[in-house]
């Protein structure tokens, strides 16, 4: 075997016979000489084994790789798009400018492109409201919640108000019985402005596992229909009345109970080692019969303060004397009260705090998850928190905004891969829902969606992301009811013949305006399969005029009387013939006798109807969807703005 050299000799080691030098241009590291070359270190020796004359260190000077030219950046700086500008985009990121071009600490970092929502366009006072009620964050749980010295505080004084109530006895539970549950909700109670008045915890029954006929019996509670309050907006608007809101702390607790039911206790009153029970004297929020016991209690004082109630609709209750006229509606516990007599509406907040316990929150704002904002132009009302909170749930808040929310010529069926976990289809499609009380042009895509809850697919899940996406682009729409306003009623109908590719049924589709006010549409899959258009535009007139009766009656409860007919508009001449000359025998021999409602109203002069072509249909947009320049038409026409305070 070959020895190495000494330090004294060349830098190129000798080798033997067999082994060639290894060239000073070659990278790689020697192979592995053969065991028989190797010779086994003594223990004494050094921890590195002996090598041979071509196992040597190969130079530094050979391994280093060549230097990497250090690439230019951009110093300009990086803005938003204008289309992302005035939106949360937590999704879209962009390097971050650094301060000082020497430091190299943030090179490659990406940081939020932008973070942040543009209030330019509302008011002081609008802007301060809406940051308010955005940022605070209200617990789910109870354990979340009892962290918190405030919200532990509001669980006290609800224990303590359901004790000097007398909503329960303690009593051990009776053989044969068995409790109910109960868990807390928590919600932030703000004033006019937008500032925190109170954090309220409450306490809920879980009314779902009690038995019918045992635990309760009757269960039906009117609440306030959406297209009352619209209505109700609508004449303040155009009266200059002003409107009131209240709240009923604990209304529930007012009822009366008589069923024998008992209660599991509630977190924070157990205490340890006791096996005892809540005994309900009086009803509590959960309970099946909760709403309806509160209800029949209230309805009952309020008619004793000289008040009556509508048949149009039951929450509605009006008062008329002389010149004063003063209408409240209840929705819950939740009250709105306007009227053209201050000194009445303080009358009757003084009759209704003497019986419940209420506080009054001063001029409406915020009411059902509607954000209300007057001006001397009008009334503006949008869900801007709550589309605000529906993509942030969907992720949406960083992808691109479409200009509508979906495709022209596209019709959802039955086909496609299954979702694999329908519930998040479902509770989407459900927020949307609720949404079109201030979106009416969504009503359409939220009713194809609704269709499939059953058996959601990816394709469903698809266009309700556009929809979703769409909302993005603008979520501070809303509906503006004008102070200029003659309150006459006016509708357009229209129907997609044959528009549902599975059952072949037609889709109807109408909206009805007070004045220049939109305050009712609706979009509603036919019953039955119709034979030709014309039929399918005159069961849509039909359904028209049952609404404008409707809406004639309640208008009639608040005072306004239209002593002109309604006008309804309609793009299909053949059913105008139809409904305004009766001896159309053979093509309406087939149709129900109910859809025959509107030659009634026609000739009692209730109802005129009138031509008017496709291009100016504004009930197109609740029957099938539209490309993008007829679609911003028609949302214009409706009164739709994309503003959230009027100037």
């Amino acid at each position: 075997m070959t020895q190495p050299d000494s330090p004294s000799a060349s830098p190129h080691p000798a080798t033997s016979t067999f082994d060639q030098p290894i060239p000073i241009s070659v990278v790689q590291p020697p192979p592995v000489p053969p065991l028989e070359m190797t010779q086994p270190a003594s223990p004494s020796a050094s921890p590195h084994p002996a090598t041979s004359t071509f196992d040597q260190p190969i130079p530094a000077s050979v391994v280093q790789p060549p230097p990497v030219p250090v690439l230019r950046r951009s110093q300009r700086h990086h803005s938003p798009p204008r289309a992302l500008r005035d939106y949360v985009c937590n999704q879209v990121t962009s390097p971050k400018p650094s301060p000082s071009s020497s430091s190299g600490s943030t090179k490659g970092t990406r940081y939020p492109l932008c973070n942040f929502l543009s209030y330019h366009r509302y008011s002081p006072q609008h802007h301060s409201f809406v940051a308010t009620i955005s940022q605070d964050v209200e617990p789910s749980s109870y354990t979340e919640a009892a962290s918190h010295s405030h919200w532990q505080d509001a669980m006290q004084s609800e224990l303590a108000a359901l004790e000097a109530n007398h909503t329960w006895s303690l009593t051990p539970l009776p053989h044969g019985k068995k409790p109910i549950g109960c868990r807390w909700v928590y919600k932030i109670k703000r004033h006019s402005d937008g500032t925190i008045e109170r954090y309220k915890a409450r306490l809920v029954a879980k009314g779902y596992t009690q038995l019918e006929g045992i635990d309760y019996h009757d269960t039906f509670s009117p609440t306030a229909k959406i297209i009352t309050v619209r209505c109700l907006l609508a004449l303040a608007a155009a009266q200059d009345w002003s409107l009131h809101q209240l709240d009923v702390n604990n209304a529930f607790l007012h009822g009366d109970l008589h069923e024998e039911i008992y209660m599991s206790p509630p977190p924070g009153l157990q205490r340890q080692g006791e096996n005892l029970v809540c005994r309900l004297n009086k009803s509590l929020y959960g309970l099946k019969q909760a709403s309806c016991q509160w209800f029949a209690k209230f309805s009952t004082a309020v008619q004793a303060a000289g008040y009556v109630q509508s048949k149009a609709d039951y929450s509605l209750f009006t008062c008329r004397n002389g010149k004063s006229f003063t209408a409240l509606l209840i929705y819950v516990d939740d009250i709105l009260i306007t009227g053209n007599d201050l000194k009445a509406i303080s009358t009757l907040k003084q009759f209704l705090h003497s019986r419940f316990r209420i506080k009054d929150l001063g001029d409406l704002k915020y009411f059902l998850g509607i954000e209300v904002s007057r001006s001397k132009r009008g009334i503006s009302i949008s869900q801007r928190k709550y589309t605000l909170e529906i993509l942030k749930d969907g992720g949406i808040l960083g992808a691109k905004p479409v200009n509508f929310p979906m495709e022209q010529n596209i019709k959802l069926s039955d086909t496609g891969e299954l979702l694999r976990d329908p519930s998040q289809y479902r509770r989407l499609v459900g927020r949307l829902i609720y949404l079109t009380i201030t979106r009416p042009y969504i009503m359409y895509f939220v009713h194809v969606l609704s269709r499939f809850m059953h058996a959601p697919r990816r394709p469903h899940m698809e266009v309700a992301l556009r929809v979703l996406r769409y909302l993005k682009s603008a979520p501070g729409q809303g509906l503006f009811f004008s102070s200029q306003n003659d309150l006459s009623l006016r509708a357009f109908c229209d129907s997609d013949w044959a528009g549902c590719p599975m059952t072949r049924r037609s889709t109807t589709g109408y909206c009805v305006f007070l004045g220049s006010s939109l305050v009712s549409w609706r979009t509603k899959r036919q019953k039955t399969v119709s034979l030709s258009s014309a039929e399918v535009e005159y069961i849509a007139m039909t359904g028209t005029c049952c609404e404008l009766s409707w809406l004639r009656s309640l208008l009639k409860d608040l005072q306004i009387l239209h002593l002109k007919p309604a006008l309804l508009h309609c793009d299909n001449k053949a059913a105008l013939h139809i409904a305004a000359n009766p001896i159309f025998h053979e093509r309406t021999r087939h149709i129900e006798m109910d859809c025959h409602f509107i030659r009634d109203k026609i000739q009692d002069g209730s109802v005129v109807t009138k031509f008017v072509t496709s291009a100016n249909q504004l009930a197109d947009v609740f029957t099938k969807p539209l490309g993008k320049e007829p679609f911003s038409t028609m949302i214009r026409k409706l009164g739709v703005l994309d503003i959230h305070s009027p100037t």
